[in-house]
């Protein structure tokens, strides 16, 4: 974590007074594109089916990837055609593209790959207006459309607007980039339809409407996995002796770490990298018997990794997102859709 990030959750007084002119920039420019499409000045374009933006208010990782996922899973158990669209971070993909399982992560992104493995179809584009209505082009039984991110894309109009919330850290210093981690200052979550709070915590501390509704989600681990082949499994046991290094470039880091720890994975070395890193050969330690990798950076190190040796050492820890109460029931009922249609 670099002195930027830590000063947004420890915040440095020197730091804040140098930063403030950069803040109140981003706080008008901010405002001010909230208020043209709020005035009508810029508008909102509707897509043929209802939308439900899935987003957050700071930045880091909060978990909403395998939020995505269990919604997806819950709503195919439901019989509801989904699909997603996504800015596809880390692609480059210039035009309206679909992600499939095995496409380019390069191309599409990390975390559209990991949706489309969930069986929904996925279109990634830097529009989400026109991304939405290409993937109803090639999907037109698509019922519902979830929005990975994108809600301060406001050119997109939304049915519902579900903010995700880190139970442990919260909204940091409360300050808007970059001075703090927030795209939107904290009332903007009295707008929103719900939240989800990923972790400890609960939300308690958070400045939340009482009257909000409010969804709790944990994060389990699954079994971990060798990268070329998910049926050979392994415990946490099964790497005591072994010098193991835990690799992740994601938005939370720590988090990843603090989950093997908590399984018995002793890793000698942790590394970070930046989000959406795009990774390379030389980047996996040399000297380490196993290397313990996320799901989302598992789909980049797949295509990067041509050595057999090398990529026989890689392990892949899987999590899965539970919530509490049933948010796929709740949106349903919100959008006032039956199950199976």
């Amino acid at each position: 974590m670099n002195l930027i990030e830590q000063h947004w959750y420890r915040p440095r007084g020197w730091l804040t007074a140098l930063l403030a002119p950069l803040e109140g920039l981003f706080a008008l420019l901010s405002a001010g594109r909230r208020l043209a499409f709020r005035r009508g000045w810029k508008q909102s374009e509707k897509l043929a089916v209802p939308v439900v933006v899935i987003g957050n208010i700071n930045v880091g990782g909060v978990g909403k990837t395998p939020l995505t996922q269990s919604l997806l899973r819950d709503f195919a158990a439901r019989g509801v055609k989904v699909g997603v669209i996504s800015r596809g971070y880390g692609g480059q993909a210039q035009t309206p593209t679909e992600a499939r399982p095995g496409s380019d992560p390069a191309l599409v992104g990390d975390e559209p790959l990991l949706l489309a493995a969930c069986g929904a179809p996925v279109v990634v584009g830097r529009d989400r207006v026109a991304a939405g209505r290409h993937l109803l082009a090639l999907h037109p039984e698509v019922r519902l459309i979830l929005s990975d991110d994108g809600l301060q894309h406001y050119r997109l109009a939304r049915d519902l607007e579900i903010a995700v919330l880190d139970g442990r850290r919260g909204l940091g210093s409360g300050r808007l980039l970059p001075n703090g981690p927030l795209r939107e200052p904290a009332s903007r979550l009295r707008s929103v339809d719900a939240v989800v709070v990923n972790g400890s915590g609960s939300g308690a501390a958070l400045p939340l409407p009482e009257d909000l509704p409010r969804f709790a989600m944990s994060l389990s681990p699954a079994a971990l996995h060798a990268l070329d082949d998910p049926s050979r499994q392994r415990c946490a046991a099964d790497f005591a002796g072994m010098r193991v290094a835990a690799l992740a470039g994601i938005g939370h880091p720590q988090r990843f770490f603090d989950t093997l720890a908590a399984m018995g994975v002793a890793a000698d070395r942790q590394l970070s990298f930046p989000d959406h890193h795009p990774f390379a050969a030389e980047d996996i330690p040399a000297d380490a018997d196993a290397v313990i990798v996320t799901s989302k950076d598992a789909v980049k190190l797949a295509r990067a990794l041509h050595d057999a040796a090398q990529r026989a050492r890689l392990w892949v820890l899987p999590v899965q997102a539970t919530l509490a109460p049933d948010l796929c029931g709740w949106i349903l009922a919100r959008l006032k859709m039956e199950h199976g249609r």
